[in-house]
């Protein structure tokens, strides 16, 4: 069984059908899925705002390489351009977690270094699973607790918009 985590973005052209072409290009591996968020961009601040989601998804035949190589196929087919980083992005798909796997590969860090400061990630993440816990890090809820309040904030639920 490989049972990994998965944070989706996207802040250019169609966000929303973008968040949903990984649902559907996944198929029966997604097991659950979140509200859509928007939040503000960060790193490079110049650039429209994000909608955010987080999915889990489960599949016996895929191994942490394989949901890498599965989102990395899915960002190709949304046409994303990487041209400088935390830029703007059709998809953005980040392996947040599999099955507790730890790597240290520049190609695939896991669990995603990010994972502990972003409430893009944390919040919608605890909203599907409320015991969730980041390996080496500690419970979900207790990472998103010790995030400033402003970073709380900024992550906005969209109950206009779903997945």
């Amino acid at each position: 069984m490989s049972r990994a985590v998965l944070s989706l973005g996207s802040n250019l052209g169609d966000r929303l059908g973008f968040l949903k072409s990984v649902l559907d290009g996944l198929g029966p591996a997604v097991v659950a899925v979140s509200s859509v968020y928007e939040t503000e961009p960060w790193g490079v601040e110049d650039q429209p705002d994000f909608l955010n989601a987080v999915c889990t998804v489960d599949d016996p035949a895929r191994d942490h390489w394989a949901w890498l190589h599965a989102g990395q196929e899915l960002e190709r087919a949304a046409g994303r351009v990487r041209e400088r980083r935390w830029g703007p992005r059709t998809l953005d798909v980040d392996v947040v977690t599999v099955d507790g796997v730890r790597s240290d590969d520049p190609e695939l860090l896991l669990p995603h270094p990010g994972t502990p400061t972003r409430a893009t990630v944390l919040i919608p993440w605890l909203e599907i699973d409320p015991e969730a816990e980041l390996p080496g890090h500690g419970l979900v809820r207790d990472l998103l607790a010790a995030l400033p309040a402003a970073d709380r904030a900024a992550v906005r639920r969209r109950p206009d918009l779903s997945l």
